[in-house]
Formats: C-alpha cells, sequence, structure tokens
C-alpha cells in the first residue's frame, strides 16, 4: 500500500506543475487569445515555444512580453499587459509556455 500511495504522490507531483500552469493560463483569461497548439487570436504556445526555443533571453523575454503586451510580434492584433500578474505567476506561466505548453 505504501508503494502505491509513494507512486501516486510522485505522479502528483510530476503532472501537477502542467496542470497548475493551465489553470493559471485560464484564470489569467489567456485563454481567451491562446491555445496551446493552435492559433486564437494570438499564435498557439507551441508556437510560442518554437519562436523562441534556443534563444537566450527566451524566458526573461517571455516574461516581458506577457507583463508589458504589445503588438507587430505576431500580427496586427495587440496583446494587452498582464500587469496584475504576480512576477511568480508570471514565471510559471514563461516557463510553461516556453515548454511547449505540456
Amino acid at each position: 500500500m505504501k508503494r502505491v500511495l509513494a507512486a501516486l504522490s510522485l505522479s502528483v507531483a510530476v503532472v501537477s506543475p502542467a496542470f497548475a500552469s493551465l489553470a493559471l493560463a485560464s484564470k489569467s483569461a489567456c485563454l481567451s487569445c491562446h491555445a496551446v497548439d493552435h492559433k486564437v487570436l494570438g499564435p498557439s504556445y507551441q508556437d510560442v515555444a518554437k519562436k523562441y526555443a534556443g534563444q537566450k533571453d527566451a524566458l526573461k523575454t517571455v516574461m516581458a512580453n506577457i507583463k508589458s503586451g504589445g503588438a507587430g510580434k505576431w500580427g496586427p492584433i495587440p496583446m494587452p499587459a498582464q500587469t496584475a500578474l504576480s512576477d511568480a505567476d508570471t514565471h510559471t506561466l514563461a516557463t510553461w509556455i516556453l515548454g511547449g505548453a505540456k
């Protein structure tokens, strides 16, 4: 029984960040304009991950883009600034997005 509980708690610990980040994206209204695997108004999170893959300051760049918003990087529709997000939540979202939103 202890092995089953240990395996279950380990699997929850491994899966939880993805669910937590998806929940955070949903709670923060990110999913109104973005989706994991297809373009909505803004790019998919997987496309964002591909664009910034291998870039030295990718995390810093994506965090800044989330916080300050902008336009022109992905087309004419502007992304509103997400100034209400804490730095910790912004870091969590950016890390999740750069990981392909998995």
